[in-house]
């Protein structure tokens, strides 16, 4: 919309640049002209050699000569002068208007100015009613797109949840006739990046409707009340469509659990949300409006929002499974040059990549592709796409690190990987380096998990393993005294891990199967001096665990080592080389 008033802004412009081009083409024709002074112009009268004036509003006259020749002199402005002319038989031409060469360039720069000034005054209007109302958040636009389920792939589940929100839109009175009541409210929840906005958008587009997509944040506001009137004019402009689907993005910056403080409910974020439950409780199922939210913490959201007959329905859009994500890859690289990728491949390489996640993977591989000048994308700039995602861009500059941070990075790293492939030998180790990256690591290791639902104890025990085999592998090969900084993100994985077994899963012995967070109100510091020796006699035993791991294995973890001192970065081929199938366990 905004593009078409530009263009309607510059056909004024242009015509007010051509009038004055003309107006400034005809002063120069007249200054061109031959001259006389009007006592010259007196004496031609008087000897009988003028033939015809031509007088107008203008300040000059044209004299034509009985021998054909012509100039121009100052008009007088007498009312006697066409009299004193007729009397000498001299032919007289009058006008009360401009010539029609000034006239019409005049009338055409006044209309383009009167319009730009009504377009100007317009434009103001616009940009202060937008502080109070929302009538910039037009979502017909998305409506004709022709966006639908095909344009999302992955996400079955929830779009078979969302099918007969469609069909409700398109068919209401079907829906009456069985007296049946469809939801108001849709809540979208799961992850970022995994296509809530997406799927509405597919809604509006599959039922041929409107969307007005808005974020929670646009109704958060300084002055109190601002929110809850956009709140208002949002829906009233919704039921001037008819139908239309409402999209709320980041509901829970307006939506989240009311508490009872000082203020009493009367600050800005809680006038928005009873303004919206009010529109919700307001408008009747028949009206065909529906209102769709999405969420990355639905246990946040103040219960008066998820109860029946506002958002009472609730569709969780998870993170695709190995199907969904081939499926993902394919619509993406659809448009896209590629050539010797196995989508199969790749996509058991992206366990838990969300749909954004795999948009940027591909858009990374392509981007590789075009700096290099290469007619396809294949399945090596997809590897170093994949890197750059997970670990960021690898540093060009490296002469700055020492030789002994070089020995310590390869041993920590061989650590990771080894006991990678010692405890998890389901999960392929796909890449191990040192050369630092711009996300500050100095090395990383990359593995592939397995896609599943649930992670059971042993399987966390052993990740707890991986992530401590970089600072045990520096304790042994360096000495207790020499461990560094660089096991601080192994670490704070670690911990996090850790106390969420004994804490939130109900995997430990201080508070068995009861949660910590539910018990906030019960809970003493005896308590939680307990799990916090729980947590740490449980790292350090399997830290032991570890240390006499690649004790046993030592040759293999120098090999190793010395590989990646050499060729700074080592493959999943490099490393079943390296490491003896007769490995101790």
């Amino acid at each position: 919309m905004n593009k078409i008033k530009n263009k309607y802004i510059l056909i004024p412009i242009f015509a007010a640049l051509l009038s004055l081009v003309a107006l400034l083409a005809t002063n120069h024709k007249t200054n061109t002209m031959n001259y006389k002074s009007y006592p010259e112009f007196l004496k031609d009268t008087s000897s009988s050699v003028v033939s015809t004036v031509e007088i107008n509003a203008s300040s000059k006259i044209n004299v034509l000569l009985k021998d054909g020749t012509n100039y121009i002199t100052d008009n007088p402005n007498s009312i006697t002068l066409k009299e004193d002319l007729l009397s000498k038989g001299i032919e007289v031409k009058t006008s009360a208007a401009m010539p029609m060469a000034q006239r019409i360039p005049v009338t055409i720069l006044g209309l383009s100015l009167l319009s730009l000034i009504i377009l100007a005054i317009r434009n103001s209007s616009i940009s202060g009613s937008k502080i109070t109302s929302i009538e910039a958040l037009d979502g017909q636009s998305i409506a004709k797109e022709k966006f639908n389920f095909h344009s999302v792939a992955g996400n079955e589940e929830a779009k078979e949840s969302l099918k007969d929100i469609v069909d409700f839109l398109k068919n209401p009175e079907k829906y009456a006739s069985y007296g049946a009541r469809m939801p108001k409210g849709v809540i979208l929840y799961g992850d970022p990046g995994t296509g809530k906005t997406l799927l509405a958008k597919a809604v509006a587009g599959e039922a041929g409707v409107p969307f007005y997509a808005v974020s929670g944040s646009d109704f958060i506001q300084v002055y109190v009340g601002v929110g809850a009137s956009r709140i208002r004019n949002l829906f009233k402009k919704a039921k001037t469509h008819g139908k239309a689907v409402i999209f709320i993005d980041e509901i829970d910056a307006i939506g989240k659990q009311r508490d009872s403080g000082k203020n009493g409910g009367n600050d800005e974020r809680d006038q928005t949300l009873n303004a919206l439950l009010t529109e919700m409780s307001g408008f009747s199922e028949s009206t065909g409006i529906v209102v769709m939210a999405a969420t990355n913490r639905l246990d946040m959201l103040d219960s008066a929002l998820l109860r029946p007959g506002r958002f009472d329905r609730h569709i969780e859009v998870a993170l695709p499974d190995i199907a969904a994500r081939e499926k993902i890859l394919n619509l993406h690289l659809k448009n896209k040059p590629i050539k010797n990728v196995d989508l199969k491949d790749l996509a058991h390489k992206t366990a838990y990549f969300s749909g954004a996640k795999l948009e940027s993977l591909t858009n990374e591989a392509a981007i590789l592709a075009c700096k290099d000048n290469s007619q396809y994308i294949t399945h090596e700039y997809f590897d170093k796409a994949y890197s750059i995602v997970l670990a960021g861009y690898e540093k060009i500059e490296r002469s700055s690190m020492s030789e002994v941070d070089r020995r310590i990075t390869a041993y920590h790293e061989a650590g990771h990987a080894l006991i990678s492939l010692l405890k998890l030998p389901e999960e392929k180790v796909s890449k191990v380096t040192i050369i630092p990256t711009s996300k500050g690591a100095g090395g990383y290791t990359l593995s592939l998990p397995k896609d599943s639902s649930y992670q059971n104890l042993d399987y966390l025990r052993r990740r707890i393993m991986v992530l401590l085999g970089g600072r045990a592998a520096e304790e042994i090969v360096f000495g207790k005294d020499k461990i560094t900084t660089g096991a601080f993100s192994d670490l704070k994985h670690t911990t996090n891990m850790v106390n969420n077994m004994v804490t939130e899963y109900g995997m430990g012995k201080s508070l068995g199967l009861l949660r910590l967070s539910e018990m906030n109100n019960f809970i003493n510091n005896s308590d939680i001096s307990s799990v916090i020796e729980e947590c740490k006699v449980t790292v350090d035993e399997l830290y032991n665990t570890v240390k006499v791991t690649l004790i046993e294995n030592m040759n293999t973890l120098e090999v190793i080592a010395t590989e990646l001192l050499e060729k700074e970065t080592l493959n999943h081929n490099d490393l079943m080389n390296i490491v003896d199938i007769d490995i101790a366990v």
